[in-house]
């Protein structure tokens, strides 16, 4: 985005943990500044993945006039939280050390208009800028869709004592199509309590309080979930929300020269990438790998074998084993370490992507109207796969189920589905009508470039 205001409003963000999270965060940064706005970026200290902090470091780097403060991170004084999950309980560390903010915030100068505020953390935050008297607005990280269900949980879910609950079944929320029991996160229908439960119950009731609630979405794909959101149909008294995106890519970092891609054909390479935090099982890996050397196509593999980057220390042979690896050579290329995966989906050689539906994965296929084969595998991934597939960007295989906790899928399935993929012009055609209204969305007069000119309008006058 870029624009031609002057004198603009200093705003501070706080993102929380992962990638996830930290890169809309980094592409809004980006947009506010390009518009004029004065940006304090406010960073958890110390981030949990090498991804974080080497795509801050590269983000500081670019950006010399956006201010950096640290939030630096206390102990947990007990640590026996209730997740085997690392990304969710960093979250937990940093709403713990969130008291720590209210200096921050009181010593920037200029004196800052709003604190932009990630999802997970508007229960802890929200209070400190309320005392403050510091206007809150809330960053949501994935789709409108997703956002609906975030913010109406807390009305679904009964007490242990009566054992009321309307997840027993599928969501229905006013004209919307419903939300499928089998998409929302398993840890959300579970009886016991855990970590994301927690964060939904107690963060989607606090962004009520809010000042406005931002997502990194966009009229023409989601208008339906938009409008209920607007309309008071989810949550009385719900505050403003924005769709500011899709958030442009922000091209501060370049990964690896991949020279290997520029050697092959417009449109015939499969890429394939489940995200930052998602780690297959082995077996689950070696049928993905069987599955891609028997579809003849070629690839571009990302191969993760732990959650968290910094532990993911075992080599290819170790992960893919002998067999596999003999079989792969020359009809692709499999890494373990980090891509830019924007470079990547803007080559000319990829022609597909088998991801695991990320939103920020989502958003950057869109961008580059590149079709996806989505298999979901934690969080909101089965509702943005749902998303992909009625906007006609990309095919969902929903019998594969959640990864991890279901049966394996076989080689010979993955491979018809890719060969499904990458040979539907279809899809491809529809791609790219996809990615032109989403860049018409964040230019001069569109939908979110207007939403962007509005809050900046309003927070001048705070």
């Amino acid at each position: 985005m870029s624009g031609d205001l002057k004198l603009g409003p200093h705003v501070a963000l706080l993102p929380s943990s992962g990638m996830g999270h930290l890169t809309p965060f980094i592409r809004l940064a980006a947009s506010l500044t390009a518009l004029g706005v004065q940006v304090t970026f406010i960073t958890p200290h110390p981030t949990l993945s090498l991804a974080e902090s080497e795509s801050l470091s590269h983000f500081f780097s670019t950006f010399a006039q956006i201010t950096r403060k640290h939030l630096h991170l206390l102990p947990l004084d007990n640590p026996s939280v209730n997740t085997e999950d690392p990304f969710y309980y960093h979250f937990e560390v940093i709403r713990r050390s969130s008291h720590l903010l209210s200096p921050i915030l009181s010593s920037l100068s200029p004196p800052v208009s709003a604190l932009i505020t990630d999802m997970s953390l508007a229960s802890t935050v929200i209070p400190i800028t309320d005392a403050l008297r510091l206007p809150n607005y809330v960053l949501f990280t994935s789709s409108a869709k997703m956002s609906i269900l975030f913010l109406s949980f807390h009305t679904m879910v009964g007490t242990k004592a009566s054992g009321d609950s309307n997840l027993m079944k599928d969501v229905q929320i006013s004209s919307l199509e419903p939300i499928a029991r089998s998409w929302i996160p398993p840890p959300l229908l579970h009886d016991d309590d855990n970590l994301l439960k927690s964060y939904f119950i107690e963060n989607g009731k606090k962004m009520t309080e809010s000042s406005g609630i931002l997502i990194n979405t966009y009229e023409s794909i989601e208008h339906e979930s938009l409008a209920v959101l607007s309309d008071g149909k989810v949550v009385k008294k719900l505050p403003p929300v924005f769709a500011i995106g899709p958030l442009p890519p922000c091209n501060f970092q370049k990964g690896q020269s991949l020279a290997w891609l520029d050697d092959q054909p417009a449109g015939s390479v499969l890429y394939i990438s489940f995200g930052s935090r998602t780690a297959m099982s082995r077996e689950q890996i070696r049928e993905l790998g069987d599955g891609l050397v028997r579809s003849d196509t070629g690839f571009l593999w990302v191969v993760k074998d732990k959650k968290v980057d910094v532990e993911d220390d075992s080599e290819l042979i170790e992960v893919l084993g002998h067999g596999l690896m003999e079989r792969i050579q020359g009809r692709g290329l499999v890494v373990k370490n980090w891509l830019n995966q924007e470079e990547v989906l803007s080559h000319q050689a990829i022609g597909g992507f088998l991801s695991h539906c990320g939103w920020n994965s989502v958003n950057e296929a869109i961008w580059h109207g590149v079709p996806m084969l989505s298999w979901p595998q934690h969080g909101d991934q089965k509702i943005n796969a749902d998303l992909v597939e009625r906007i006609g960007l990309g095919m969902w295989v929903e019998n594969w189920g959640w990864g991890g906790d279901e049966p394996v899928v076989k080689g010979e399935e993955i491979a018809e589905r890719i060969k499904e993929l990458m040979g539907n012009q279809l899809l491809r055609s529809r791609a790219t009508l996809v990615r032109e209204e989403a860049r018409m969305a964040v230019r001069a007069d569109g939908s979110s470039y207007k939403k962007f000119i509005d809050l900046i309008e309003t927070w001048k006058t705070f």
